[in-house]
């Protein structure tokens, strides 16, 4: 029987039990305040109290370290960022490159410290092979390969039908692009572990206490109030449930599921040898990685969006949305038919408007942020931190240079419009994949095409 919810099926597999961290009980002060206990709170926290050891750090996190997409996502550690062909088109190519390259940077960065902290995540480097398995996303495929080396990536490799089985045995594969810049990590050990490092450092950390209010010099919550004159929010995408943030960065929903421990004739087959991370083509993107105790993790977009930028609370997800990513799985791979689905799981990520990371601090009231990394944040989220370190301690750096810094976009509509867009613009790509399959047309739609500029993505 799957298990539905329970938060993820890495909270469930973790075996290490935490004591839970003691909430706030009375107003306090501190030197910076940091909202959020996922991977951009942690981060953010880890690096200050390295370069500044003497900063009071209180952090806050409304259940516990790890509870939102940090416990939750793909496991992929690896160099996307969202936003960079805009910032290239606002600050221009060789700006954009640069924070191209700090991202591949970062994640050898996450992994080195992982190692550095004795931080046990799981993490393997294999890179990342995105598939094409129709016509149309060929073209893409081959469009893509081409702007990510012009964007520095020299490295990737562009690979036909042939060498693309030979990696892995997808059905219906017809090329693919790896990139070296990427690691399956397990995401919750790395919360954990995290966590642990900051805390050892002497960050004070406070659970199962949210934070209702942000403002000028103060977090806000129902058991007190922290005063500091930085206040940094990490919250990412439940983001929309602070006060004056509803329209913000919507909580998109990803959903996903986790077989059983396959034998090894399995992966023999398979020849998925070297956890290289998943990911294809398609509108409706998916993204999969093969875990540490061998399972195929895979994931996708179930229900987008809910009414109201609501958020769910355990990770719950529909039946549909389990059979459609069990329907994605036997269509990569036709042999795993019939195999055991044990766990399945949804998580929110949070999306501007503009589909645009960014890291941004106000000096005058001391306010920043970071975030709206539209599913790229495992990695994305350490370089955010090292930019907010850099601008919290007043230095000017080549991180605090790159283009996402203080970035500002416009607020998403108001609903009813905002929730009809989405779920508009999700059965378009939808349909547009399914017009791809069946015509097998060597372009896109141009559904797909038309719901990337409304959308703000193309």
């Amino acid at each position: 029987m799957t298990i539905n919810g329970g938060i993820s099926f890495w909270y469930a597999s973790d075996d290490r039990t935490d004591p839970p961290r003691a909430p706030l009980t009375t107003d306090t002060t501190a030197d910076v305040v940091i909202v959020g206990g996922g991977y951009t709170g942690l981060w953010t926290a880890y690096y200050l109290k390295r370069a500044a050891p003497g900063l009071r750090i209180t952090l806050l996190e409304q259940k516990f370290c790890g509870y939102g997409a940090s416990g939750r996502n793909g496991g992929w550690l690896y160099n996307g960022i969202a936003g960079r062909d805009r910032y290239a088109a606002l600050h221009g190519h060789p700006a954009a490159r640069r924070l191209q390259q700090a991202m591949n940077e970062t994640v050898t960065e996450v992994i080195d410290v992982a190692a550095k902290e004795g931080i046990d995540a799981d993490i393997h480097r294999g890179g990342v092979l995105e598939v094409a398995r129709t016509p149309a996303q060929l073209s893409r495929l081959r469009a893509f390969h081409a702007h990510e080396v012009a964007f520095g990536e020299t490295d990737r490799e562009l690979l036909d039908a042939a060498a693309t089985r030979a990696r892995i045995d997808i059905a219906d594969a017809v090329g693919s692009s790896w990139s070296p810049h990427g690691a399956r990590i397990h995401p919750l050990k790395l919360a954990k572990g995290l966590a642990a490092a900051v805390e050892a450092l002497g960050v004070v950390i406070h659970e199962s206490t949210p934070v209702t209010e942000i403002a000028p010099g103060l977090a806000v919550t129902p058991y007190g109030t922290v005063r500091a004159p930085h206040v940094l929010r990490c919250t990412e995408g439940f983001t929309a449930a602070l006060k004056g943030q509803k329209r913000s960065w919507l909580p998109m929903n990803s959903s996903m599921i986790v077989t059983a421990p396959l034998p090894p004739s399995v992966w023999d087959r398979l020849g998925w040898s070297d956890s290289t991370l998943l990911g294809d083509m398609a509108h409706a993107y998916m993204y999969a990685q093969r875990t540490a105790d061998d399972r195929i993790a895979i994931g996708g977009r179930g229900v987008p969006y809910r009414f109201g930028s609501r958020t769910d609370n355990d990770g719950r997800t529909q039946p549909a949305t389990v059979a459609s990513l069990t329907a994605l799985l036997t269509a990569f791979f036709p042999q795993l038919t019939g195999t055991e689905i044990t766990h399945a799981w949804s998580g929110v990520l949070g999306v501007p408007r503009d589909w645009c990371a960014t890291v941004t601090l106000d000096r005058a009231s001391g306010l920043g942020w970071a975030g709206g990394y539209v599913g790229s944040g495992v990695a994305t989220s350490n370089l955010a931190a090292r930019t907010l370190r850099d601008l919290v301690l007043g230095e000017s750096t080549e991180l605090t240079a790159l283009p996402w810094v203080n970035h500002r976009v416009r607020r998403w509509e108001p609903e009813p419009l905002r929730w009809l867009g989405v779920q508009a613009l999700y059965a378009a790509y939808r349909e547009a994949d399914r017009r791809e399959s069946a015509t097998h047309r060597p372009t896109t739609t141009p559904l797909a095409r038309l719901a990337d500029r409304i959308s703000g993505r193309g």
